[in-house]
């Protein structure tokens, strides 16, 4: 009886994982799958594991024996199915597994779509990496199968392309026959070129967002496999030739479009591979890789540096034009959450570039080293631009420049070391206050850390720095358990902080194998010194040796014992409770127990107030005014607040708890009153004693709480979940009768309304007279902004908003383009860009002129009081703002029709609604007649959804509650 697939396993001198590879195959759920067994000519046995394999399963396995090694995977492959009778066909390295429905999933999908050629998800996993590492299982490309899809032809999903294995398919034999589909011998990566033609040439092709195949893999093997030998210039060179080989297939049938999704995964994955590596080779490789890459980089459609993806895009452009430096730090740019800058950036014309750039009347540029297919006109430039990044507004906090070690050296027991971090676009000015400290910190607990001061200065346009102290004294390693350490420079600038990590760059001298002395905390057999070494990424590290004679003995007698079963199972135990053991103590579920249980029963704390905006994210909103109308009280209080993430810029005559230690839900727990404007942590049973006095943060249009359709059809959890949280307030401020309508109602307050306005708009209705200290914060934003100019100040703040599929848009750009705006509005106004707090916006330099990105300012009220006019969309803002009577204009480009709120905005909007650019053009330019025409609208929405806001509403919620020392709360 014909087999349903044949699966062909094809193995090299791997005599110790053929039969594992063999047994996914014969565990497969389908019945009737053959295996084909294809020994390359081995020398160590694994022919002979074959003919047992084949002998102990008659009928289900056979052994082809090649008579000499083919040096790849093409024609093993090609034997294989020559010598296989399944209906599919399907391909299994020996050193991989299949998933055990893997055989079942594919043939089931193929039978029922017809389709030549089915896909499943194939998972890497690292075997060298501990079980239950976030990294240890990385699927292959998953976006491309998260559902199940069927396509007629390659061009309805050209990005299939980046799937190019052979290994997590199933092939109708029929179909390879008809097509002539082989792999090419003699060339490594074959399965680039042979998954292009058969890509090509099905009729059908099937995705199945299932686990069909487990890439093993150990980093550290002996024998890397051929996909990780890329150390090997010929390596390069094979993938190369397959390439070009691809290119004449696609050029053959005119699939250009095809050709240039090809060329983006090149430069997006398969260059990328080798260059971040690069490092790490000799000279003489990287000069010669360097010089194939271009060369191959030359013959490419120069439209695929602009397809690509930026980094990768950047550093193959750089790679093409000679740049060596700047490819490679754009290469190792693009990797990981917090990547490191190592490349200078320009400014020119207002746009931010990478390293150096063309000018724009020269399609090579300076850079250019050799002819090659010319970019057109301002490509390069456009390459170069990183603009986007918002390198020139991130905080110093979010960057990390390169921190490049000039000295290392040990002399009379003080180890000196020195170096430079790169400044880019000189964000740490030049009066700029500099202290820095050298951290050494243990790799497995980076909490654990050693510190030791530097001395840092400008110097040039890089900050230099240097450090002297005695290693013995200031690191302590326990020894044994730390053997690795890792060592960075925090630097402080003025108010701002900034870490990098020092390592090796132009100028280094060898940082490896300098022995710094210290004295573990167990004992010096455990090591009494720290060698230097640098990590692949290029970072300087340390690992803890002995140098005693009886040092080494000792230590590998230890790790020998750990070695042991018995040892690595006491070491497993160990990590098992120290891990339970601090999830039990750091779990937000733990806290929550001990709070409602014990920390509870604590004495309340006469006069103790925690306050907390937007879950601790900034000094702001209703709470920040309440806390400073009761200072001026002068009532006996102690004030708590909570910061999510930084104490900067939070009161300094408050207790600063962050927001979830367990000095948090202590505060919490013996506070006499809270006072937030959003919600303190789920889960807490507020006590009696305490009385919660909730500001809330806006005036609804949105529909709010119940009223929400994913609420109100979602599970009856999560609406119990919301009456939970909001049975604990004792008090909800309102501004007006449409609160008590709306957010009263969709959130199901049960609580005491208080009639009494918002906090933070007193100074909108009252204005600054009497309170200096915020005539004093708003006249320096006024002038930190720069606004002296005689200028009108747009405010644009809009409300937070989701993209395709509900996914929130995290990057807001302006309403208008900025040369836009420059050239029809800049001689008469600067536009003060807000965004959402949890939003980003990145401004080019050139709008520097007319344009200012005010996200960072904590308190939007200094803003709505310094601003002329307010563009926003159907943000609560427009409540607050309309208190002031200047012009609103609400712009609502997304929305053509309104009506998903609580009432109809463009019936009662407090002014001009636009959608296009050109039509907010228009209304800004036109700004005083506008307000004009809608000053009776504007005051009516005042009216109606401001009623209550007279002024006064902070005293009002201080002698309520807190005169006397308040009322008792009624919610357990």
């Amino acid at each position: 009886m014909r087999p349903d697939a044949s699966v062909v396993v094809i193995a090299y001198n791997d005599a110790r994982r053929l039969p594992r590879a063999v047994g996914s195959v014969l565990a497969q759920s389908l019945g009737g799958v053959e295996t084909v067994i294809v020994d390359d000519a081995s020398t160590d046995g694994t022919g002979e594991v074959a003919d047992r394999l084949a002998a102990a399963h008659p009928g289900r396995v056979r052994a082809v024996h090649l008579p000499s090694n083919s040096g790849g995977c093409g024609r093993p492959r090609n034997a294989g199915v020559e010598r296989s009778d399944g209906r599919y066909v399907m391909f299994l390295d020996s050193d991989d597994v299949l998933d055990r429905h893997a055989c079942l999933n594919l043939v089931s999908a193929a039978g029922e779509t017809g389709a030549d050629l089915v896909s499943g998800l194939c998972e890497r996993i690292f075997l060298d990496r501990p079980e239950g590492a976030r990294d240890r299982i990385k699927p292959w490309y998953p976006w491309l199968y998260r559902r199940s899809a069927v396509y007629g032809s390659l061009r309805e999903r050209p990005d299939l392309l980046y799937d190019t294995l052979s290994t997590n398919k199933a092939y109708r034999r029929e179909f390879l026959e008809e097509n002539g589909l082989r792999f090419t011998e003699r060339l490594h990566y074959e399965d680039l070129l042979f998954s292009a033609e058969a890509y090509l040439a099905s009729g059908r092709t099937a995705l199945i967002p299932h686990r069909v195949y487990h890439w093993l893999v150990r980093e550290r093997a002996v024998a890397p496999s051929i996909s990780n030998r890329r150390a090997e210039l010929a390596n390069f060179a094979d993938r190369l030739e397959i390439h070009r080989r691809i290119d004449m297939l696609f050029a053959l049938r005119g699939a250009y479009e095809l050709q240039r999704v090809k060329d983006a995964k090149f430069v997006n994955h398969d260059l990328l591979l080798y260059l971040r590596e690069l490092r790490d080779r000799d000279p003489a490789y990287r000069a010669r890789f360097l010089d194939l890459a271009a060369g191959y980089l030359a013959e490419l459609d120069p439209r695929v540096f602009e397809r690509a993806n930026p980094m990768p895009a950047i550093a193959a452009f750089l790679v093409r034009e000679g740049d060596h430096a700047g490819a490679l730090a754009a290469a190792e740019y693009d990797r990981g959450k917090r990547p490191e800058l190592r490349a200078p950036l320009v400014e020119r014309d207002g746009r931010i570039f990478w390293g150096g750039l063309p000018p724009a009347d020269s399609p090579g540029g300076p850079l250019a080293v050799r002819a090659r297919i010319p970019l057109p006109g301002g490509a390069g430039r456009r390459v170069l631009d990183v603009t986007d990044f918002g390198f020139h507004q991130r905080p110093l906090k979010e960057m990390r420049p390169a921190n490049t070690v000039t000295r290392l050296e040990m002399r009379g027991g003080v180890v000196h070391m020195a170096g430079h971090v790169l400044n880019p676009l000189g964000r740490v000015p030049a009066g700029a206050a500099l202290s820095a400290t050298l951290e050494f910190f243990d790799r497995r607990r980076p909490g654990r850390k050693q510190r030791a001061k530097a001395r840092i200065e400008h110097r040039g346009g890089r900050l230099a720095w240097r450090a002297a102290f005695e290693p013995r004294r200031r690191i302590r390693p326990f020894g044994f358990v730390d053997p690795v350490w890792d060592v960075r420079l925090r630097v402080r600038a003025g108010a701002e902080e900034m870490i990098t990590c020092p390592g090796d760059g132009a100028g280094s001298p060898p940082l490896a194998g300098v022995a710094l002395p210290v004295r573990p905390r167990l004992t010096r057999l455990a090591g009494d010194r720290l060698r230097s070494y640098v990590t692949e990424g290029g970072h300087l590290a340390f690992l803890l040796e002995g140098g005693l004679p009886w040092g080494r003995p000792a230590r590998a007698a230890v790790l020998r014992a750990a070695g042991t079963p018995t040892g690595r199972e006491a070491w497993r135990r160990v990590r098992r409770l120290h891990r339970s053991a601090r999830h039990l103590l750091t779990s937000r579920s733990t806290k929550a127990r001990v709070f409602n249980r014990v920390l509870s029963r604590l004495p309340v704390r006469a006069g103790q107030v925690v306050f907390e905006c937007h879950l601790g994210a900034r000094y702001a909103d209703n709470p920040k005014y309440i806390y400073r109308e009761l200072r001026r009280s002068g009532g006996p209080f102690r004030a708590v607040w909570s910061y999510a993430s930084s104490p900067k810029g939070f009161p300094s005559d408050a207790v600063l708890v962050k927001r979830g230690s367990w000095a948090y839900y202590l505060a919490l727990a013996r506070a006499r009153f809270w006072v937030d404007n959003q919600g303190f942590p789920d889960g807490l049973r507020k006590r009696r004693e305490t009385t919660y006095i909730q500001t809330w943060h806006g005036s609804a249009y949105k529909r709010m709480g119940i009223d929400q359709p994913r609420l109100k059809c979602g599970p009856e959890a999560e609406r119990a979940r919301l009456q939970r949280m909001v049975d604990r307030f004792d008090c909800f401020l309102v501004r007006s009768e449409h609160d008590v309508a709306t957010l009263v109602r969709g959130l199901g307050v049960r609580s005491e309304l208080l009639a009494a306005g918002y906090p933070r708009n007193d100074p909108l209705v009252g204005g600054l007279d009497g309170d200096p200290e915020l005539a004093a914060e708003v006249a320096e934003l006024r002038r930190s902004l720069g606004l002296g100019d005689g200028r009108r100040a747009v405010l644009y703040a809009p409300t937070f908003r989701t993209g395709p599929g509900g996914r929130p848009v995290r990057r807001m750009d302006p309403p208008i383009d900025p040369a836009v705006f420059a050239r029809e509005l800049g001689d008469e106004m600067v536009l003060l860009v807000r965004p959402h707090y949890l939003c980003t916006t990145r401004l080019p330099p050139s709008a520097r002129a007319v344009m200012r990105d005010v996200g960072a300012v904590p308190d939007v009220t200094p803003l709505l009081l310094l601003a002329d006019a307010l563009v926003t969309d159907h943000s609560s803002i427009m409540f607050d703002y309309a208190l002031l009577d200047r012009p609103i204009v609400l712009h609502l480009p997304d929305e053509p029709t309104l009506g998903a709120g609580y009432f109809d905005l463009e019936r009662h909007a407090p002014g001009p609604i636009t959608r296009t650019e050109e039509e907010l053009v228009a209304a800004l330019a036109g700004l005083d007649a506008a307000g004009a025409a809608h000053a009776g609208r504007r005051r009516a929405f005042a009216r109606r959804f401001g009623e209550h806001d007279r002024g006064t509403a902070a005293r009002t919620v201080v002698e309520r509650y807190f005169s006397g020392g308040g009322r008792r709360g009624g919610t357990a």
